[in-house]
């Protein structure tokens, strides 16, 4: 499963890139949770937690279903 999450991250990574921001995975879970550090301007920007939940977690978990959630460390 981590395979089919870097390969669909490196293609939410582009749009993230943008706005000056990145993201790093850190973690899959055998459970489906997806660990995942947010850096640049992705990392201080008060909307990051939207960003993370509503654009993120929902293009991980259309392309990966087995992914249950998406979270910041």
């Amino acid at each position: 499963m981590r395979e089919k999450v870097e390969k669909a991250l490196e293609r939410i990574r582009p749009a993230l890139q943008q706005d000056g921001g990145d993201l790093e995975l850190i973690d899959v879970t055998d459970d489906g949770i997806v660990k995942v550090k947010l850096t640049g301007a992705c990392g201080s920007c008060p909307m990051s937690q939207m960003t993370l939940k509503h654009g993120i977690e929902q293009r991980l978990r259309d392309e990966v279903p087995e992914v249950e959630m998406v979270e910041a460390v």
